[in-house]
C-alpha cells in the first residue's frame, strides 16, 4: 500500500512538473519591462529589467497591427510579430502575438515554435492549416492533422510540432496568432535545412532525403525567404 502511494505521488509530481514547464517560467514580480541599457536595470528575471520607477505606459503598448504586412515575396505571406523584442512589457509574462497576412495562394511555410504553443484565429479569407505529429513507433508514419478554416474559426498548433497555413483562395486572408511564450522562436524547415550558414554537408542531406547530391546543390542554391 505504501509502495503504491509512493508511485502515485511520484506520478503526480511528474505531471505537475511537466505542466509547470509547459510555457515560460512564472514571473516573480508584477512586471519586468525589458531594457537593453543595464544602467537603469535593477532586477534580473530572464532579461535585465527596467527600474519600476522608470516604467511608463508606452512600455506596455504597441500600435500598427491594423496595417497589413507586405506579402510580395516568394511565399506570399508576411508575419508581423509582437514579442518581448518589440514590446518590452511582455518580458516574463509568457505570451506573445502575431498578425499573419496571406496573398492569394500564399503560404506560411512548414515551421515550428520550439518554445510555444500557437493559437490561430482567422479574421478574413480561408486557410488550409495543419500540423504533423512527432516521430511515432516503428513502421508508422507521422500523422497529419488538417482543417479548412473560415473567419471566426480557431485552430491550435501544439508546442514544437511542424505546422503550416496555406491560403487556397483567390482573395487575401488575415489571421492572428497567440503564442504561449514571450519569444516562442521559429524554425522554418526548408530555410533551416537547405539555407543554413554554413550549409549542411551534401552527403548528409542526400542520405536523409534519399535524393542525389545535385538535387541538394540545387536546393541549397535557392533563396529561402524569411517571411517574419
Amino acid at each position: 500500500m505504501v509502495f503504491k502511494s509512493l508511485i502515485l505521488a511520484i506520478a503526480i509530481m511528474a505531471v505537475l512538473s511537466s505542466m509547470s514547464h509547459a510555457s515560460d517560467p512564472s514571473p516573480l514580480q508584477d512586471f519586468c519591462v525589458a531594457v537593453d541599457d543595464t544602467k537603469n536595470a535593477v532586477f534580473v528575471n530572464g532579461k535585465f529589467c527596467k527600474d519600476p520607477k522608470l516604467v511608463v505606459a508606452e512600455d506596455f503598448f504597441k500600435s500598427g497591427l491594423n496595417m497589413p504586412g507586405n506579402t510580395s515575396n516568394n511565399v506570399g505571406s508576411a508575419v508581423t510579430p509582437v514579442n518581448v523584442d518589440n514590446l518590452p512589457g511582455l518580458n516574463t509574462l509568457g505570451i506573445s502575438l502575431a498578425r499573419i497576412d496571406y496573398a492569394p495562394y500564399g503560404l506560411n511555410p512548414p515551421h515550428t515554435h520550439p518554445r510555444g504553443t500557437e493559437f490561430l484565429v482567422v479574421l478574413e479569407g480561408t486557410l488550409y492549416v495543419g500540423f504533423v505529429l512527432s516521430n511515432p513507433g516503428p513502421n508508422m508514419k507521422n500523422k497529419l492533422f488538417t482543417k479548412i478554416l473560415h473567419p471566426g474559426d480557431v485552430f491550435v498548433f501544439p508546442i514544437g510540432l511542424i505546422h503550416f497555413q496555406f491560403n487556397p483562395g483567390k482573395t487575401q486572408a488575415v489571421a492572428f496568432a497567440g503564442l504561449s511564450s514571450q519569444n516562442a522562436g521559429v524554425i522554418t524547415i526548408a530555410n533551416a535545412v537547405f539555407g543554413s550558414d554554413p550549409p549542411i554537408n551534401d552527403d548528409v542531406l542526400a542520405k536523409a532525403f534519399q535524393i542525389e547530391n545535385k538535387v541538394v546543390d540545387y536546393l541549397q542554391s535557392q533563396f529561402w525567404w524569411d517571411n517574419n
